[in-house]
């Protein structure tokens, strides 16, 4: 190489030479590119202010607190209070030589190119925890060259302004871990409920692995996804010598227990169920929000524990899931299970499954037959009935022959049942059942008498709610105020106020109570019995024990407690009067001293059967004279055979 005199350049002038040009043109592109790329940078001044979304605060009728939804933050973990295999979890598989780069490593962007050539595809990246927390602090996921450019240029920005351990703590007192927990201290109670200075290595491991992606390797819903990612973490800190083999060994022998909630968090089904409301009613959050609810946290510990102690006490008789609403005469909502244990399944049963009724249904046949002007004194026969093709047949396989209607629904006598809604008509029953707060299709076929009708715990309970409260309609809801975190109220079930409406008349009203009274002192529901308290309910039990049920109220007060399997198969001769009547004792034992509950409103009235009533029966059964009573006008010949239909109301 020769200069304009013809001179030739030693190799070192030369290497200086193309040094100094490479040089120039090196500084022209970083003034081009800081000039292109730096001119709007987000404003750095705000480094310390948390940008979240709203949280939602739930809380019970006293003011406790129930739960929070949405983002939720914890304060600052000193870098030094932690193990120190927590932070190097996070360098292992995310920034290996953090403490040797200047803010982005080239070895590491140049392995990244290379992958992603050889794929065609973008299936790694180079960005080190530096660049990740400038992106987390100040920019947006968005994949583009100028989004990359300004995380590189912030990161560098960083770098010059903090120490390394300031960096590393900045970011894991920021980073994103799913399930609006931000930062290692809100993951560490999030996940494991404890603090972050005692996360195992185990813990460690997993965290550091979900920061390929939180929700795909969240430890809650993608646990075998989330156990490989925190291998290859544990792998990855024994190839950088963060870690030993025999403390990996010792890792995998540590069992790990992820809890599904933070350990704070209660009622996580009524959550569940009313945070989806307070979007309906108020929108999507642009603040923090407080929710005022009808729950009772004591009744709800009630509850939940008697849940629990009754599924496992009835395990054997192949009961495996439970569900339990109690409400007041007003429709709160002052307990609301949807299964045995949230940890193990979010499937809410209290208001998102439905089952067969089975006799818990017949209730509204009765009421409809009172209302019609039977008594429960009146005598039937319990005897063999066919309706159309259908002959329905007793749960003991016997007949009673003459009982009165207080007998017969005591003894959850179904022939009586069916016979007496073909006599009221099947519409008339549905629509007793609807006017009560049944909201589930009720179909017209004569099984519907024994509780052919699929509901949910919520329906029950607000249905019966009706018997408990002196006639009134008492449609179950949860939440009575809704006000932003500054006390700007934003919806206030107070100012909705209507007048009661009354879908109970006398006498029936106080013919039903009587009854369902019978049916806990000497009928089907004896072990719901709660010595010294006025108690009345009924039982449910459907086709090859895959529902049962018990209906039980008081005063004001009725709770509804439904147990079976997910998968609808039968249990081992599980009836309403078992698993159901035992947990419903179990939970109002506990929840009525609280209550003050007073007795069912209306009293006891007393009736005679008509001196000719029994002749009236043997008559009907061919073994005697006499009139009589009469009845309900009769449905068409042929209602009772028609295709099952919803009823149009």
């Amino acid at each position: 190489m020769a200069n304009q005199q013809g001179v030739k350049r030693t190799p070192l002038q030369a290497f200086l030479y193309w040094g100094a040009v490479v040089g120039v043109w090196g500084l022209i592109f970083l003034v081009a590119f800081f000039a292109v790329f730096a001119t709007d940078l987000p404003d750095v001044s705000k480094l310390n202010t948390v940008t979240r979304q709203p949280s939602i605060s739930y809380l019970d009728r006293s003011g406790a607190l129930i739960a929070v939804r949405g983002s939720q933050y914890a304060p600052p973990v000193d870098l030094e209070k932690l193990p120190d295999y927590v932070p190097k979890a996070f360098m292992a598989i995310e920034d290996r030589r953090f403490y040797y780069h200047p803010g982005f490593d080239p070895i590491g962007i140049g392995r990244a190119v290379v992958k992603n050539i050889g794929c065609w595809c973008f299936a790694a990246g180079g960005s080190t925890i530096t660049q990740q927390l400038a992106r987390n602090l100040f920019l947006t996921l968005d994949q583009t060259p100028r989004r990359k450019a300004q995380e590189l240029i912030l990161a560098l920005w960083l770098e010059m302004k903090f120490t390394k351990k300031e960096i590393l703590a900045l970011y894991l007192n920021r980073v994103y871990f799913g399930a609006g927990a931000y930062g290692i201290e809100a993951a560490a109670q999030r996940y494991f409920n404890k603090p972050a200075s005692r996360l195992t290595l185990g813990e460690a491991a997993l965290l550091a692995g979900m920061m390929k992606g939180p929700s795909r390797y969240s430890p809650v819903s993608a646990t075998e996804r989330a156990a490989r990612r925190a291998t290859i973490v544990l792998d990855e800190m024994v190839h950088t010598r963060a870690i030993t083999s025999q403390e990996r060994a010792e890792a995998f022998r540590t069992p790990v227990r992820v809890s599904a909630v933070l350990a704070n968090q209660r009622a996580q089904y009524f959550t569940d169920w009313v945070d989806a409301q307070v979007r309906a009613l108020v929108g999507e959050p642009t603040e923090d929000l407080i929710v005022e609810t009808t729950l009772d946290l004591p009744i709800q510990a009630a509850a939940e524990a008697a849940v629990r102690s009754g599924v496992k006490g009835a395990a054997g008789q192949g009961v495996q899931q439970a569900a339990l609403v109690a409400i007041d005469g007003e429709g709160r909502i002052r307990a609301y299970v949807g299964g045995a244990d949230y940890n193990e399944s979010q499937f809410d049963r209290a208001t998102s499954a439905r089952r067969q009724a089975g006799s818990a249904f017949k209730p509204f046949v009765y009421l409809a037959a009172m209302e019609a002007g039977r008594t429960p004194a009146v005598i039937v026969a319990d005897e063999p009935v066919r309706i159309g093709g259908w002959e329905p047949r007793n749960y003991t396989g016997k007949y009673l022959g003459a009982i009165t209607l207080q007998t017969a629904l005591a003894q959850s006598v179904n022939t009586v049942a069916a016979r007496l809604a073909n006599e009221v008509g099947a519409g008339n029953v549905a629509a007793a059942a609807r006017r009560l707060g049944i909201t589930s299709k009720i179909q017209l076929a004569p099984s519907m008498a024994l509780g052919a009708v699929e509901v949910n715990p919520l329906e029950m309970a607000q249905s019966y709610a009706a018997f408990s409260n002196g006639g009134f309609l008492a449609k179950g809801y949860g939440i009575q105020r809704i006000r932003t975190a500054t006390g700007r109220v934003l919806y206030d079930r107070n100012l909705e106020k209507r007048p009661r409406r009354s879908v109970i008349g006398s006498p029936a009203l106080q013919y039903m109570n009587q009854m369902m009274r019978e049916v806990v002192t000497t009928g089907t529901g004896k072990r719901a019995r709660v010595a010294g308290y006025d108690i009345a309910g009924k039982t449910g039990t459907t086709s090859d024990y895959r529902d049962a049920w018990f209906v039980g109220y008081t005063g004001g007060f009725v709770a509804a407690v439904w147990t079976g399997k997910d998968d609808n198969t039968s249990m081992k001769g599980v009836t309403g009067g078992g698993a159901p009547a035992t947990i419903w004792r179990s939970f109002m034992a506990q929840a009525l001293p609280r209550l003050k509950s007073q007795a069912i409103p209306g009293g006891v009235i007393e009736v005679e059967a008509p001196r000719d009533a029994i002749g009236d029966i043997l008559s009907t059964l061919g073994m005697g004279g006499g009139e009589q009573d009469r009845p309900a006008p009769q449905p068409e010949p042929k209602a009772a055979t028609r295709p099952p239909e919803e009823i149009p109301y």
